[in-house]
């Protein structure tokens, strides 16, 4: 049995979410959010640390917006694998503890679950760490509105469909 193509699948897959909530969204793009897992109901990304997302010059500790920002890019793309086809939604709450200062220097990763989803409302939980999800840099949990006006936003790939 051959994991070639199972590979190749995940591989699609994460391109299209790295398109879909990085790529496309300039805020995400410009933290360089990286879509690192993707599976129905779960969503992980990676934030590296950069100066320039530096909280306290003195500490060299990130600033808790691109970690907010990171929480709920990831949670929202934990919802999207739950829906049927692509629709748009909104952050209707996001509620995010900080445990403890991320550490200078290093990569963070938020880690999303969409545990339930409605008609009309999604929840999530998400953590941040530094590889350890036991030992988490900030908690999240977070509600997201189903059903929003507008349209749902499709990369453009040359040559392939999108689909979650």
């Amino acid at each position: 049995m051959s994991s070639g193509p199972n590979l190749a699948d995940r591989d699609q897959r994460l391109a299209v979410f790295q398109q879909w909530f990085s790529d496309a969204i300039p805020h995400n793009k410009a933290l360089g959010l990286k879509v690192v897992a993707v599976r129905r109901g779960f969503a992980a990304m990676q934030l590296e640390w950069r100066e320039e997302l530096v909280g306290n010059p003195e500490t060299g500790v990130l600033a808790g917006g691109p970690l907010t920002a990171m929480l709920d890019g990831c949670c929202g793309m934990a919802v999207a694998t739950m829906l049927k086809e692509a629709a748009p939604f909104a952050t209707l709450d996001l509620r995010i503890d900080y445990v403890k200062p991320a550490t200078p220097g290093q990569a963070v990763i938020a880690e999303a679950e969409c545990y339930r989803i409605t008609r009309s409302v999604a929840f999530t939980r998400a953590f941040a760490h530094h590889g350890d999800a036991k030992d988490p840099i900030a908690a999240a949990a977070g509600t997201f509105m189903l059903g929003t006006k507008g349209q749902a936003t499709r990369p453009h790939m040359a040559g392939a469909v999108a689909k979650p």
